[in-house]
C-alpha cells in the first residue's frame, strides 16, 4: 500500500509540473517567433527606407516608366502599413514582384550603369536583401519549432488549454525567386 501511495503522490506532483514546464517551453517559443519577426522588421525598414532614393534616382533617367515607378512605390507604402506579420508577408511579395519589374527595366539604361548613386544604393539594397534573408530563415526556424511544439503530444494538449497556435512561415514569394539579377557595372 505504501508504495501505491507514492505513485499516487508522484502523478499528483507530476502531472501539474509537466504542465508547467510544457507551457513554459511553449512562451519561450513563442517569444523566440517575435524576436525573430522584429529582426526582419528591422531588415525590412532599412529595406523601405532605401527603396525611395532608388526612385529617386532613377526616375529622372526612366522618363517614360513612370507606371513602374509608382507602383514600386505603391508597393512599399503598402508594406511600410501592414501591422501583423502575416500582412507583412502578402505586402513583401507584392513589393518584390514590383522591385523586380524595375531591375529588369534597369537595364535599357546604360546611363543607370554608371551612376555612382544608383550602384550605391542597389549595394545597399543587395546587403540589405542578404540580410532579410538569413532573418528569414532564423523565423522559419523559429516557427517550425513552435509548430512542432504546438502539434506535438502531449505539449498539444497545453498549447491548446492555452491558446497557443501555429505561427506562419515567412516564404518567399514565386513573383520574388524569379526575380532577374541585375548587374550595374
Amino acid at each position: 500500500m505504501e508504495v501505491f501511495g507514492w505513485v499516487i503522490v508522484a502523478i499528483i506532483i507530476g502531472i501539474p509540473l509537466l504542465g508547467v514546464l510544457l507551457y513554459n517551453k511553449l512562451v519561450s517559443l513563442r517569444n523566440q517567433v517575435k524576436n525573430a519577426w522584429r529582426q526582419i522588421d528591422v531588415q525590412l525598414k532599412r529595406r523601405h527606407d532605401l527603396i525611395p532614393n532608388l526612385v529617386e534616382v532613377v526616375k529622372d533617367y526612366m522618363s517614360y516608366e513612370q507606371e513602374t515607378l509608382e507602383k514600386v512605390i505603391q508597393a512599399r507604402n503598402q508594406a511600410v502599413s501592414a501591422s501583423t506579420p502575416e500582412a507583412a508577408i502578402a505586402a513583401e511579395g507584392i513589393l518584390g514582384g514590383a522591385m523586380g519589374k524595375l531591375f529588369a527595366l534597369m537595364e535599357n539604361y546604360p546611363d543607370l550603369k554608371a551612376n555612382e548613386n544608383v550602384s550605391r544604393l542597389m549595394e545597399e539594397l543587395s546587403a540589405t536583401e542578404n540580410k532579410i534573408s538569413f532573418s528569414r530563415q532564423f523565423y522559419n526556424d523559429s516557427v517550425m519549432s513552435l509548430n512542432n511544439a504546438v502539434e506535438s503530444f502531449p505539449s498539444n494538449f497545453v498549447a491548446g488549454m492555452f491558446g497557443f497556435s501555429q505561427a506562419t512561415y515567412f516564404e518567399v514569394p514565386e513573383t520574388e525567386a524569379l526575380t532577374p539579377k541585375v548587374d550595374l557595372r
